[in-house]
Parts: C-alpha cells; sequence; structure tokens
C-alpha cells in the first residue's frame, strides 16, 4: 500500500507562507531568474505556493507578466524598502497557459533533438576565449561513462537525434571511447583541437572509432598568426596535421572558427584554405566570440540571446555550451534525469515564445 505523501512543511515569508523558496539576488529574468523560478516551480503540486525574493526591480513588472502567461497567480508582495529587496508568494496552477510542444521557428534546433554533453573540462590549451574556462590546471571535471548511458539512451528514447561532445579537449577524457559508444545510434560529432591524437593510447582511440562519428576541428585562421595568437604557439601547425591525419583515416571533418568581430577579415582566408583543402562548405563553422569564461569581451549571452542548446557536464546542466561557466545559465544540478533537463527547457521557451506572440517584454538583460 502507496504511503500518503507528507505535507510540505511551510515556510514563512514577508510575503505569505510557502513551500519552497527561491532567492533571485540581483539576478533579473532575463539572466537567471525564469531558469530558476521554472526548476523549483515543476516539483510544486498544484495550489502550492512559491515564494520569490528578488533584490532586482524590473521583476516587480516582469514576475506577474509571466505568472499570467502560464496561468499562475501572484498571491502576495511586500518590499522590505522602497529599494527593495522584494517578496513574492506565487500558487501554482493545474494546467498551465502555454503548450508543451517541440518548437522549431527561424534558425531553431528543434528541442529535444540535440543534445551537448561535456566529457571533461581539463585541456592542453587554454584558448584566451575559452568559454568553459578549461586549461592544463582546470579541475578535469569527467562525466562518467555510466551516467552518460544512461543520459543517452534516455536522450534516445524520447526522440533524440544529435548529440555533440565537447570539452576541454575529449580526448584527454580515458575513457572518451566508452563515452562515444554509449551514444550509438544517435547522430555523434566530437569536437576537438585535433592536437594530442596522433599517438599512443589516443591515437588508438581515434582509429577505433566509427567512421560515422564525425569530428569538429577548431581553426580560427587560414594561417598560423590568429590562431596561434587566441591558441598558442604552434597550436595551428598541429591542427593542421590532426586534420590531414582524422581525413586519412576516413572520417568526415567540420571545422569551427571562433573570431572577434575585428578578425572578420580573416574569413575570406580561411574559406579559400578550407576550398583548397577540400573542406565542403557546409562543413564549416564562423562563430563569435561569446563574454563568458576567459573572454573579456565579446558577445553577450543570456536566455534571451541563446537558443537553447540543451548541456550536461559531470556535475548539472545548463541552457547552451557557451554558458557552462554561468551559474545563471544553469538549469539542473545533475545531468540525469534527461526528462526534466529539457522539461525546464521547454516552459522556459514556451513563455518566451508566448510573451513574444502577446508583444510584451518580460525577460530584460541587465
Amino acid at each position: 500500500m502507496t504511503e500518503p505523501k507528507a505535507a510540505p512543511v511551510p515556510v514563512r515569508t514577508p510575503a505569505g507562507d510557502v513551500v519552497a523558496l527561491v532567492d533571485g539576488g540581483e539576478m533579473d529574468c532575463g539572466s537567471g531568474l525564469l531558469l530558476l523560478i521554472t526548476r523549483a516551480k515543476r516539483r510544486l503540486a498544484p495550489g502550492e505556493r512559491l515564494g520569490v525574493r528578488s533584490a532586482e526591480a524590473s521583476v516587480v513588472t516582469d514576475l506577474p507578466v509571466w505568472a499570467d502567461l502560464v496561468g499562475h497567480t501572484v498571491d502576495g508582495q511586500v518590499a522590505e524598502s522602497a529599494q527593495g529587496p522584494w517578496w513574492f508568494a506565487v500558487s501554482k496552477r493545474g494546467v498551465t497557459a502555454v503548450p508543451e510542444t517541440v518548437f522549431s521557428t527561424g534558425n531553431r534546433t528543434p528541442l529535444g533533438l540535440r543534445l551537448w554533453a561535456y566529457t571533461n573540462f581539463d585541456c592542453n590549451l587554454a584558448c584566451t576565449y575559452c568559454c568553459a574556462e578549461s586549461s592544463p590546471r582546470a579541475a578535469a571535471r569527467r562525466l562518467d561513462p555510466a551516467v552518460a548511458r544512461e543520459a543517452f539512451s534516455e536522450f534516445a528514447q524520447i526522440g533524440g537525434r544529435e548529440l555533440f561532445y565537447t570539452g576541454g579537449e575529449p580526448f584527454m577524457h580515458p575513457q572518451l571511447a566508452e563515452l562515444v559508444r554509449a551514444g550509438e545510434g544517435l547522430e555523434r560529432t566530437i569536437l576537438t583541437n585535433a592536437m594530442i591524437f596522433g599517438r599512443g593510447t589516443r591515437r588508438q582511440t581515434l582509429e577505433d572509432l566509427d567512421r560515422s562519428v564525425v569530428l569538429q576541428v577548431s581553426l580560427d585562421s587560414a594561417t598560423a598568426d590568429l590562431h596561434d595568437r587566441q591558441r598558442g604557439q604552434g597550436s595551428w601547425s598541429r591542427a593542421m596535421t590532426g586534420i590531414g591525419l582524422a581525413r586519412e583515416l576516413g572520417f568526415r571533418i567540420r571545422v569551427a572558427a571562433t573570431m572577434y568581430d575585428e578578425d572578420a577579415a580573416g574569413v575570406a582566408a580561411l574559406h579559400a584554405r578550407l576550398d583548397a583543402d577540400g573542406i565542403l562548405p557546409e562543413d564549416r563553422l564562423i562563430r563569435p566570440v561569446a563574454q563568458e569564461g576567459f573572454a573579456e569581451h565579446g558577445v553577450h549571452v543570456s536566455i534571451d540571446t541563446l537558443e537553447p542548446e540543451p548541456t550536461i557536464t559531470a556535475d548539472g546542466a545548463w541552457w547552451h555550451p557557451v554558458a557552462v561557466a554561468d551559474p545563471n545559465l544553469r538549469i539542473h544540478d545533475a545531468p540525469l534525469p534527461i526528462a526534466e533537463i529539457l522539461g525546464v527547457v521547454r516552459d522556459t521557451v514556451a513563455v518566451q515564445d508566448a510573451a513574444a506572440r502577446s508583444g510584451r517584454t518580460v525577460f530584460r538583460c541587465a
């Protein structure tokens, strides 16, 4: 016989009694508060109340709009002073006003088809713009193959299709081959700097990989100048050697360049180089630097500016792979379950889309 669920213990707040509390500090909805609220709300039963504390003035306007969009109600609101912080009590309703659908608008990858996995965070390089703060000194934070098998299996069962392995440098993970095998049946791509898989056990790992696995190699310029300035002396030459080896072994190679706006003049030269090397246009990606991790300037990112690309690591899940050093864009405190991670993203995107359709501005960027 199933034991009845114990009643939640009330938490007393200035806005009234609640069963759970989220302290957003100075975050606004666009910089992460929405994710915290969405995570917490999914764990509550209909009728239960969530307490929200915020020191950000825009939340006074944004939170009631969010609640209205998803069908919840703000039952209480109290300010400690005219300058805040503010306390809110939000009741969860049984049915949200926003349907849970698979979204595919514009260039957005349909949610639930793509998953990113950080295999590890240590790297043989310390690139000046690394969003993940990876380096030879970084803690490895290696993804456990057993966790990966469970995550990738669940992802496939719910309709997932694309799996991207990134880091750090994935070939520094001693169990990379197991991680790749765990994703069999999915379209698998490994992001790599192509510098360290030429010898020893890493060479064996490379040679043993199924040739359906794609290698996406980081190459920032047509010559060594820019690439080496951003990634380290001699890295361009070794990357080119690695690309040659992988192609000789029969792997499909994609090339991804990361550039600041001031370096955009080198794009044409890079394309000419890749034309000469036989890298197909559809296998090339030019991306901007995100102002995350080690990057001191670049494109500002938030849930407003980043299309969701759910990303798991050994110790959590994030909105997007470029945001794994940003605690405000953390979705979950563990890499499992995948359904819960996708659910948080889906709920968040649903509110963004509903706000856009209604013409309301809900999520401000700091």
